[in-house]
């Protein structure tokens, strides 16, 4: 090594090393300017900390602290097999990378996997970070039953540090061609995005179509926020043909709604307008909700000492019935309403519990006329005497050796709710609640403002518990409860008087003392009938990482009976000394099977393979998704993840988390596979 202090250049021979910020340059000659740190490198080999990732090439010239050019460059995080080759790499004529504008440039780039060229360009503009950089991304491969195969190529745009919008061309094979566009903003009182999707002259379905989707949220003054979500589509058909483009869980019912609300001296005010897009089927119709336009409220509450407490609220909405579909039109209305309750804790504390409370629900309707019926008024008040108490006792207790901390909580509810004649008051927001625990220990079944049950009962239940008292975990959990009626029941989800004196007894329980193994059931039985008439059981088996199996058996008499099974398992685990050789990996098989007993077939399912190399990912996965009685789509995914580079294909990440409960991403934050 020489040094030459006039000009301050460093001259080196032989095994040279350079190491800066966790990147390392190895090569037989280099020479560097030190203070400016230009000069070059000849034959280096290189690694960058950030990605994991390296390569070779003929030359580096340093142009700078922040900037360096390398020719006929190599790159790659695989290492070379026995023959020196590599499962992917990167290859470029020449190499520009600025680390202060994080931007890399490769000219005369080709990716190569096993051999095989996947991708070229003249010219390739990439990220050197995690920052967000303008340039064209990854291509998109998907391929479906209903529309072919599709590419799309999209091209992302840095606008500035709060904004940054994205536009994908495609090509659809059966369809013709669509343009995507995403538009995000984010600042310190809003945020918000804006997604289309425009789809003109598809030749299956003969018509232009497209998607909007709006969301945007914000703070005001009086420590106000307000929302507005907005999502429609062209057609009916378009959830069944184009799903993949719609991001609401209820891809035939989607929302349009803006909300807002402020506090005024401890009242909140709130107001809004909800309006949905529902999309019909003929053969297999939904209803549709109301809109609300608007619906204007305030709420408080106000607490004493002694343990009382007193909430109130009052709203007016004006319901609407804009998509009347197949099914019978159903009138508009005005509401205005007022829900009290006022409550005394009497006792509570850690071991006992004691609050009655007197609540009353109040609603006046205007509803307009029908083609059947006159315009009319209705209005009503009911009252609803309530006390519930509840104990929570512990006992230290010893099971099979092992020591826990054993709870018994009962509970006891006692509901008083006088008859009011509903009969002429349509459901605007009111739904049946789910019979489960919770809606047990509930004063009304029901959901929203429209319906009171006249409930006269008491409901008895009991929770015992068996809790490690190392961890806090919950080894072991059994529940037990049932509703005794007073008097008949005129207002039911079903819709017909009840007159048995004992409701269904629910039991449930949940437990995971056999190591890896999670087992959990409920049981709802009908004394009267002697019989069972819903039923959940679900056991998972979770020996460790990336092993997971699970299935769920639930049925509901005279309705439906299925059997729902989910794994992530491994086929086969390379070791770690095999993983650092030739990038050789692992095997993993994924999927979900969704069986109906009832009309015995497979209603939905979702199979696949996962490939962990080490350096590169690959995921095949298959989903069929049941779209009516007599219709499905089958979508195909395939995807190369290339580690420290970037992913090509179509993602199944979204689909293989949704619907594999326990499922594991190979490269997730632990960074054990």
């Amino acid at each position: 090594m020489e040094y030459d202090h006039v000009q301050g250049i460093a001259r080196a021979r032989g095994h040279v090393r350079v190491t800066r910020d966790g990147n390392v340059f190895t090569g037989p000659e280099l020479q560097l300017q030190v203070e400016r740190y230009e000069g070059f490198f000849l034959e280096p080999t290189y690694f960058f900390s950030a990605t994991q990732a390296g390569g070779r090439a003929e030359r580096i010239d340093f142009l700078g602290r922040d900037r360096l050019a390398a020719t006929q460059a190599t790159y790659s995080s695989c290492t070379p097999d026995d023959e020196g080759e590599y499962a992917w790499l990167l290859r470029a004529s020449r190499v520009k990378l600025d680390f202060e504008r994080n931007e890399g440039v490769a000219e005369g780039a080709v990716l190569t996997f096993y051999g095989v060229p996947l991708l070229a360009a003249p010219a390739l503009s990439f990220p050197l970070t995690e920052e967000r950089k303008t340039g064209w991304l990854p291509p998109n491969l998907h391929l479906d039953s209903k529309s072919g195969l599709e590419l799309g190529v999209p091209y992302y745009w840095n606008i500035a540090p709060q904004r940054d919008m994205t536009l994908t061309p495609s090509v659809i094979t059966k369809r013709g061609v669509a343009l995507g566009t995403e538009f995000r903003y984010l600042h310190p009182q809003f945020r918000g995005e804006i997604y289309t999707h425009v789809l003109p002259g598809d030749r299956v379905a003969g018509r232009d179509r497209g998607l909007l989707h709006f969301q945007h949220e914000g703070r005001t003054a009086y420590e106000g926020a307000y929302r507005a979500d907005l999502t429609r589509v062209s057609d009916d058909d378009y959830w069944k043909d184009l799903k993949r483009q719609i991001a609401s869980l209820t891809p035939r019912l989607l929302p349009g709604r803006a909300e807002a609300h402020w506090w005024v001296n401890d009242w909140k005010v709130y107001g809004g307008v909800h309006r949905w897009q529902v999309l019909q089927d003929p053969l297999a119709p939904i209803d549709s909700p109301y809109a609300r336009e608007p619906q204007l409220g305030t709420r408080r509450s106000f607490e004493w000492d002694g343990g009382w407490r007193l909430d109130m609220q009052a709203e007016v909405n004006r319901f609407v019935q804009h998509d009347h579909g197949p099914l019978q039109a159903r009138p508009d209305a005005t509401r205005v309403h007022a829900l009290g309750r006022l409550a005394w804790a009497v006792v509570d504390g850690p071991g006992w519990f004691l609050r009655p409370q007197v609540a009353f629900n109040a609603a006046s309707y205007r509803i307009d006329a029908t083609a059947s019926g006159a315009a009319r008024d209705e209005s009503r008040l009911i009252p609803t005497l309530s006390v519930d108490t509840g104990w929570v006792l512990e006992r230290e207790s010893t099971w099979f050796g092992r020591r826990y901390i054993q709870t018994l909580e009962p509970r006891v509810l006692y509901v008083n709710t006088p008859y009011r004649d509903q009969s002429r008051i349509p459901l605007f927001d009111t739904a049946v609640k789910d019979f489960n625990f919770t809606t047990l220990f509930a004063e009304n079944p029901f959901s929203g403002v429209d319906r009171v049950a006249d409930a006269h009962h008491v409901t008895l239940g009991a929770y015992t518990r068996f809790i490690d008292p190392g961890s806090g975990g919950e080894a072991l959990r059994l529940g037990l409860a049932q509703r005794y009626l007073l008097r008949e029941q005129r207002i039911t989800p079903e819709g017909v008087p009840f007159n048995e004196r004992f409701s269904d007894v629910l039991l449930l329980g949940s437990t995971s003392l056999i190591p890896d193994w999670g087992v959990s059931g409920a049981v709802q039985y009908n004394p009267d009938l002697q019989r069972t008439v819903r039923s959940t059981l679900g056991v998972r088996y979770s020996p460790g990482p990336y092993r997971t199996v699970g299935a769920t058996y639930s049925m509901v008499r005279n309705a439906s009976e299925r059997i729902d099974v989910g794994w992530q398992w491994p086929v086969f685990r390379a070791s770690e000394r095999e993983r650092g050789k030739g990038c050789r990996g692992s095997l993993y098989t994924v999927g979900r099977v969704n069986y109906s007993l009832r009309d015995q077939r497979v209603t939905d399912s979702l199979m696949g393979f996962e490939y962990d190399a080490g350096c590169w990912i690959g995921r095949f996965v298959v989903e069929r998704e049941s779209t009516g009685v007599s219709e499905a789509t089958t979508r195909f995914m395939f995807q190369l993840e290339f580690v420290g580079l970037s992913r090509l294909g179509s993602n199944p990440l979204r689909a293989l988390q949704d619907n594999i409960p326990g499922y594991q991403l190979l490269r997730g934050d632990a960074g054990q596979r």
